[in-house]
């Protein structure tokens, strides 16, 4: 009993610190929101200083899983749990690395012609942010329903990438004199799509973890 309370102890600081990881990662996205908003080209700095935490973040974690592995020795649920964290953190490293690309681009867009596709952009962060934030939910309460759902939000990111697409191949035959800014438009619109693909692979390491086998979400 007491070999098993040293290891619901760990885990649960380990999930604590996923959340802190977590937590992060969705802040930046939220600062990015608001560059691609409004400009606040001084924010591109705190996300980039942000990211470093979180990939320190990534380490951390990663190592207190391994020596909770090689110490106690977890099975079954416990033991996909652990590897489920290494799922986690890898996805939430890039979509941080995704919140970077961002606001780097924002800040070039609000340099040229606005675009009225622009929109699809912040509406695929603002889902991206709702999704990952339904994601962590699922996985602190252990629900792959829940899993599901978060992960079905990853539709409604792609028909926006999808009508951003076909709005900025228009645009760019109607005015070729914007090609350059519109190819940066559909540049991120991709890294936002990428995004939901991560989060999605979140919601799989939850099922993996709840149910005991491996699912491919949004095919």
């Amino acid at each position: 009993m007491q070999t098993r309370g040293i290891l619901q102890g760990e885990l649960n600081s380990i999930r604590k610190e996923l959340m802190v990881m977590a937590a992060r990662v969705q802040d930046d996205l939220g600062k990015a929101l608001v560059v691609l908003r409004s400009g606040g080209a001084d924010l591109v700095k705190e996300v980039k200083e942000s990211g470093k935490i979180v990939d320190a973040l990534q380490i951390k974690i990663e190592d207190m899983v391994l020596v909770l592995i090689a110490t106690q020795q977890p099975v079954a649920r416990d033991l996909r749990e652990l590897i489920t964290v290494f799922k986690i953190t890898a996805n939430l490293e890039r979509i941080g690395d995704h919140g970077i690309h961002l606001v780097k681009a924002a800040v070039k867009l609000a340099e040229r012609p606005s675009f009225s596709s622009i929109g699809h952009i912040e509406c695929m962060v603002e889902t991206s942010q709702e999704m990952l934030k339904a994601a962590m939910s699922a996985y602190m309460s252990q629900n792959g329903q829940a899993a599901r759902k978060a992960a079905a939000l990853d539709e409604k990111i792609d028909n926006e990438h999808k009508m951003l697409t076909e709005e900025t191949l228009t645009l760019m035959k109607e005015k070729p004199q914007l090609v350059k800014a519109a190819a940066r438009l559909l540049k991120l619109s991709g890294f936002m799509e990428r995004l939901g693909d991560h989060v999605t692979n979140i919601c799989e390491g939850i099922l993996y973890m709840t149910e005991g086998r491996h699912v491919e979400l949004n095919d």
